[in-house]
């Protein structure tokens, strides 16, 4: 299932948004993915409306969007247990990136 929050956008001559993504350098010096290889390619399937496909790209996708949310709804609405939350949320993210880059690199 699909949905997308920007459909019908037009970009300039019709270009995807891919050909803007900016090139890991650390893969392109050392030869193998970084931590973050696929973050930038599973948020613009999140864009799209691919969860799954974003998830399967980059698992760490979710818990990163929800600390990014946690923040920047603590800079408008300052939230009682904000530092709980951020915590928890930077070490459920950290692992994620950890264990899926292991499982990345030396079993699939």
């Amino acid at each position: 299932m699909k949905f997308c929050i920007f459909e019908n956008v037009n970009y300039p001559e019709n270009k995807s948004m891919e050909k803007y993504m900016l090139t890991c350098l650390h893969k392109k010096i050392f030869g193998f993915e970084c931590p973050g290889c696929g973050g930038q390619r599973a948020f613009l399937m999140l864009i799209k409306g691919d969860f799954v496909d974003a998830f399967l790209m980059y698992p760490a996708i979710y818990p990163l969007v929800l600390l990014a949310l946690s923040i920047f709804t603590n800079l408008l609405f300052p939230l009682k247990y904000y530092s709980k939350l951020v915590s928890i949320l930077t070490i459920v993210s950290i692992t994620t990136i950890v264990i899926s880059y292991i499982l990345k690199q030396f079993i699939l």
